[in-house]
């Protein structure tokens, strides 16, 4: 069984963003050798996410309309948190879009369904942030 770890970092340069992160998890598991297993991609920031969806820019401006009805940014005075931070609601939205995603390893590939893409969601940007991708298999 071989194991493979790896820490991507981004600096989102606005506060909300989805990056598709694709690519980079690929690189990952080209690296990592494994051809049969599970790819762990997760997001290791508290107000970020990681999550599987088809990348259409309609489809992530619905996300932000729909995030922001959900859990909205101002006024920060509605949430107990944003005593000495104002990034609430950036807690939430990782809630509701989640923390993680495993996708299985077939051929050395990653074994999506039609139009599957892998996004890093950052909902309190700004500044730098990581995830970590970890690789277990054959």
């Amino acid at each position: 069984m071989k194991s493979f770890r790896e820490e991507l970092w981004f600096e989102a340069r606005k506060r909300r963003e989805l990056i598709n992160i694709t690519s980079q998890v690929e690189e990952c598991l080209r690296r990592s050798e494994v051809r049969e297993g599970l790819c762990l991609v997760n997001a290791m920031h508290i107000t970020a996410s990681v999550f599987i969806n088809d990348d259409e820019s309609g489809l992530h401006r619905d996300f932000e309309d729909w995030l922001e009805k959900l859990a909205p940014e101002i006024p920060h005075s509605q949430y107990h948190h944003n005593i000495a931070e104002d990034n609430a609601d950036a807690h939430l939205k990782r809630t509701i879009m989640g923390r993680e995603v495993v996708v299985a390893v077939t051929d050395g590939k990653l074994d999506f369904g039609p139009w599957e893409q892998i996004f890093y969601g950052e909902f309190d940007g700004k500044r730098r942030k990581r995830l970590l991708v970890k690789i277990i298999g054959e």
